[in-house]
């Protein structure tokens, strides 16, 4: 393309004259800020180069780590956080775990040897009570500003942002318990991991409010397995055999799962059993049937997230606090009556 063309298409896209354009990319002097915050900004979105005197300055790394992107909710809190971080000139390092990758402790020294400006962890050892987790202590001991989501550590001086597990299992249960299920069986990873407890905590407690159970009663309706979709089939097929109407799952990768596993002994969705999932991951609304479930308020708590290791960054203290957001029962079609 010749640069005629181009500057064209910059002034067109921009709304000003050729020769402004001209000028804001030869660096003469006479033109008003924001028209040459427009020009730069056109010439980004056409995807031309800006001049290495015109190139944004970066203020600084931020490292995210997060677990393997297979379940989609874990794209969707990369998404918000990168987006929020590049909007306040910070550029975001990816670092995905996947079982034959690096480990969230080579990443970590990757990133400080990188010089990073802080780390924000998604769902990471901080969320498995049988991890060591000296490593964040050590981190925060040596003023590295650090953001977690998705699980707690009372000792670590960091803030956390997490969804609230105990009030997304009372929504599900009081969804199904209106339907008339009375048999509703609760499927989730391993107990290790501390949004496990805080989400069969809640089950058990709504069961117990609502319908009058015991733990007795609940043992054989809790069926804890592998995260993912094929941990989701083998819950089913243990939830199926005590008879449950319904199931409520520890994630959406799950439920799929334990309606594959009801599927496979020619019961309907939710004809013999209902199911909700967790996380309202995207493409949810699109599953047979569209799936009813629990939504993580994905982008208050990665702005949430961010807003927070900001404020360590800029050397202001944040509270050493867990901020709890509510999620939401999305109800669609994987749920009806018993």
């Amino acid at each position: 393309m010749s640069s005629r063309a181009r500057l064209a298409d910059i002034a067109a896209k921009a709304g000003v004259s050729e020769a402004t354009v001209s000028r804001v990319l030869n660096g003469k002097p006479g033109v008003a800020e924001d028209t040459k915050q427009s020009v730069l900004t056109a010439l980004d979105v056409l995807g031309f180069e800006r001049p290495s005197r015109l190139r944004r300055r970066s203020a600084g790394l931020i490292g995210l780590v997060m677990p393997e992107l297979i379940n989609p909710i874990f794209p969707a809190f990369a998404q918000v956080i990168e987006s929020a971080l590049s909007q306040r000139g910070y550029t975001p390092v990816l670092c995905t775990q996947s079982p034959s990758g690096a480990t969230e402790e080579e990443y970590v020294e990757m990133l400080l040897e990188r010089g990073v400006s802080g780390i924000i962890f998604v769902s990471g050892l901080h969320a498995d009570t049988g991890a060591d987790h000296e490593r964040y202590q050590a981190l925060v001991e040596r003023r590295l500003p650090v953001v977690f989501v998705n699980g707690w550590l009372p000792a670590v001086e960091a803030p956390f942002v997490s969804s609230d597990e105990y009030a997304a299992m009372e929504q599900a249960v009081t969804h199904l318990v209106a339907l008339g299920h009375r048999r509703i069986g609760f499927a989730s990873g391993p107990e290790r991991f501390i949004v496990v407890q805080r989400k069969l905590a809640g089950y058990r407690t709504s069961m117990k409010a609502q319908l009058g159970l015991s733990d007795e009663d609940l043992d054989p309706m809790v069926a804890l397995s592998m995260f993912g979709v094929e941990g989701g089939e083998a819950a089913g097929r243990q939830l199926l055999d005590a008879e449950v109407t319904a199931v409520v799952c520890g994630s959406d990768m799950m439920a799929l799962g334990v309606i594959r596993a009801a599927r496979q002994r020619g019961l309907s969705v939710p004809g013999d059993v209902s199911v909700v999932g967790y996380d309202d991951a995207p493409m949810m609304e699109f599953t047979d049937p569209p799936m009813t479930t629990i939504r993580q308020p994905v982008q208050a708590m990665g702005l949430a997230a961010v807003q927070s290791l900001l404020e360590e960054v800029r050397g202001h203290a944040t509270p050493h606090t867990e901020f709890l957001f509510r999620p939401e029962l999305v109800v669609r079609g994987s749920t009806g009556p018993r």
